[in-house]
């Protein structure tokens, strides 16, 4: 296709309908290899968010459309069933967006209007937990390798952080080069023709099946 016809295909609109055609027939593809559906995501960011929505799936976890920051995140699922039975209460402070405190944990729930509606979502949202089919999702920032060192170590079959550093020799850790590009935002969509999240380079619908360990989807 040349350049002019291109022109004219964006002139018209018609460029983001293929594009948006395309996508929609790529996560349908990729739901089609999904065997396990009824798990629960416990995540730090909003990743778990995504796989579950790109899937077509219920939220099946309280970690919804929020940030746990890593340190935080890894104390709390270190101690997973006695922080759920823990209460939020509310915090003030300077951020835009409603704040809580799970015991000693801050849960910055950035896509929420309210507090209460924060948290009604989060108490609904654990009732769902699958006790027996988790996984932990968490991601560092900046690599941190203490944090990155007690997520290797928690007792969880199905786990994955990622890491803006190669860490060889923790089996947890996945690499993604894009978190020196965009500061860690793996759902942000890249710049280029076809609909893609910096998180569809993550094979997850393999790691969601069970498989422990897999890389580049």
């Amino acid at each position: 296709m040349n350049r002019i016809s291109i022109q004219k295909l964006w002139k018209l609109g018609r460029i983001d309908k293929i594009r948006n055609k395309e996508w929609e027939r790529y996560k349908k593809r990729k739901a089609s290899r999904l065997s396990n559906r009824n798990f629960t995501i416990i995540a730090s960011s909003c990743t778990g968010t995504v796989m579950y929505f790109d899937l077509g799936l219920p939220y099946l976890s309280p970690t919804i459309n929020l940030l746990i920051e890593q340190h935080d995140f890894v104390k709390m699922v270190e101690n997973l069933e006695w922080y759920m039975n823990s209460q939020i209460v509310e915090l003030y402070g300077d951020e835009d967006y409603p704040t809580g405190l799970l015991n000693d944990i801050k849960i910055h729930f950035k896509h929420y209007d309210s507090f209460d509606q924060a948290v009604s979502k989060w108490e609904k949202r654990k009732k769902r937990i699958n006790w027996d089919n988790l996984f932990i999702i968490g991601t560092s920032y900046n690599g941190d390798y203490g944090v990155i060192q007690r997520f290797d170590k928690l007792p969880y079959k199905n786990k994955v952080i990622f890491s803006p550093v190669r860490y060889p020799e923790f089996k947890s850790v996945y690499y993604v080069k894009a978190f020196k590009e965009k500061w860690g935002v793996t759902t942000d969509f890249k710049n280029q023709f076809l609909m893609r999240r910096y998180l569809d380079d993550f094979d997850y619908v393999t790691f969601l099946n069970g498989t422990p360990r897999c890389g580049k989807a």
